[in-house]
């Protein structure tokens, strides 16, 4: 039996001005290409766990108008998507199902949308995939489909986690590949469409689990870069001492995204530089106390952290780790002035790179709840738009239109050539003079 893996997973802005911008400054929309330019992890992992007797393909589609028809032929396609590009993706299934090839949807949109979903698949898969796969696969061979397979009320222990099948890409077409140390978060932010969204318990995977992964991908490229497909990699403190030991012996460069606590724990951010850290994505999300204050449901944890910034910044990079700090603008609590407090906090804290995006309320996430009460949506069901660039909603401080002027005039700001230039030169003469420091205190220390 063929199966085709099939990752649709390009982000594309519809606000054409947004557009033209990420022309003429490609670091507007570098890490937003970088995300969509990964392969589906989830797809992968389910290809892992696929007996050698079906035939697998995995493949990418980034934007379905330049698929005239079908990319393949199988005798059942799963998908996967992001919201922004899951109409696209009902769009193929609709044309597999009909050319008679059945139809499997999964992903958080479909888990957060099952009925919509439905009604493009023979099957979908709710919550995570790995506790639903194997009976689906059961079914396909007896030759009956369910239509829900729902694995919400099943905990996935990540220590059974199958090794995702590396070997089905086509690696000269990637900067980086994922892996998966844990999943989950213990913080419970209201716009997250994150990991918990499939499953609100937070679990890790065991180290040795992890460094095979490593190892496996260092098989098919001798000095890989890694990110860390994790929703806060440094929860578990323990759990990463442990693995950030084991990674040192891998030689390997990593990213991953994380909160700020690791700037309080010296000993652990020697841990991450030792072991190939390069940069560690931070969602600050504000500046200001009014936007954080209850953003965070299950103990206002972020808006705790505002005083820590600063400091967080220059302990982290004076280790030679980068931050990518981002920032949502359109929060609650925030006007017009929030550009400017985005804009002032980047200069004075020296961050080497910065992500902006604009609010955005996606399905299943208590922010998209609370808005569509309000009656705040802009328009519903309107998935394509959840890009984090384009504006979906009615903010509370200032106008629509003031959110995407004042959006697109901070981006031209943060990431002009300029400025780009200065933060980076910055940052570089800040570690020389480190270095030059700590050599005069050896040198002093063997007078």
């Amino acid at each position: 039996m063929k199966i085709g893996m099939i990752a649709m997973s390009g982000v594309r802005a519809h606000n054409e001005e947004l557009t033209k911008l990420g022309l003429t400054l490609p670091g507007f929309v570098e890490r937003n290409k970088v995300i969509a330019s990964l392969p589906s992890l989830g797809l992968l992992t389910l290809a892992g766990m696929t007996p050698a007797d079906f035939d697998l393909s995995y493949i990418e589609i980034s934007d379905i108008a330049v698929v005239p028809g079908l990319p393949g032929e199988f005798d059942v396609v799963a998908i996967s998507s992001f919201s922004a590009q899951i109409k696209e993706a009902y769009q193929l299934a609709d044309r597999y199902r009909a050319a008679g090839t059945q139809v499997v949807l999964g992903g958080l949109h479909v888990t957060a949308l099952p009925h919509e979903a439905m009604q493009h698949a023979d099957a979908i898969v709710v919550g995570e995939g790995e506790s639903a796969w194997p009976r689906l696969l059961a079914d396909l061979r007896r030759g009956r489909l369910d239509a829900i397979y729902d694995a919400r009320g099943v905990t996935f222990d990540l220590a059974d986690a199958p090794m995702p099948a590396y070997h089905l890409l086509d690696i000269s077409r990637y900067n980086r590949l994922t892996v998966q140390t844990q999943r989950g978060c213990p913080w419970r932010c209201d716009f997250c469409a994150a990991s918990i969204r499939l499953s609100p318990a937070y679990k890790i995977k065991p180290v040795a689990k992890v460094i095979a992964e490593i190892r496996r991908i260092k098989e098919l490229w001798a000095h890989p870069f890694i990110e860390f497909a994790d929703d806060n990699t440094f929860a578990n403190k323990r759990h990463s001492r442990d693995l950030l030991r084991a990674l040192s012996r891998e030689h390997i460069r990593w990213f991953t995204e994380t909160d700020v606590s690791v700037a309080e724990d010296g000993e652990l951010l020697g841990l991450m530089r030792d072991s190939g850290c390069a940069q560690v994505l931070i969602g600050f999300e504000s500046p200001s106390r009014n936007a954080l204050n209850g953003m965070e449901q299950r103990a206002n944890w972020k808006s705790k952290q505002l005083d820590r910034y600063f400091e967080a910044v220059t302990k982290i990079q004076d280790r030679g780790i980068t931050v990518n700090g981002c920032f949502i603008l359109g929060l609650d609590g925030t006007d017009a002035t929030s550009f400017q407090d985005v804009w002032d906090f980047v200069r004075e804290s020296g961050i080497y790179e910065v992500q902006i995006t604009v609010l955005t309320p996606f399905p299943g996430t208590p922010l998209y709840a609370r808005l569509q009460q309000e009656g705040r949506l802009l328009q519903q069901n309107a998935w394509e738009l959840c890009t984090l660039f384009d504006v979906n909603f009615r903010p509370d401080g200032m106008s629509v239109a003031q959110l995407q002027s004042g959006f697109v005039d901070l981006a031209h700001k943060l990431y002009s050539a300029d400025f780009v230039g200065e933060r980076r030169r910055a940052y570089l003469e800040r570690l020389r003079g480190i270095g030059r420091r700590q050599r005069q205190h050896h040198r002093e220390a063997q007078v």
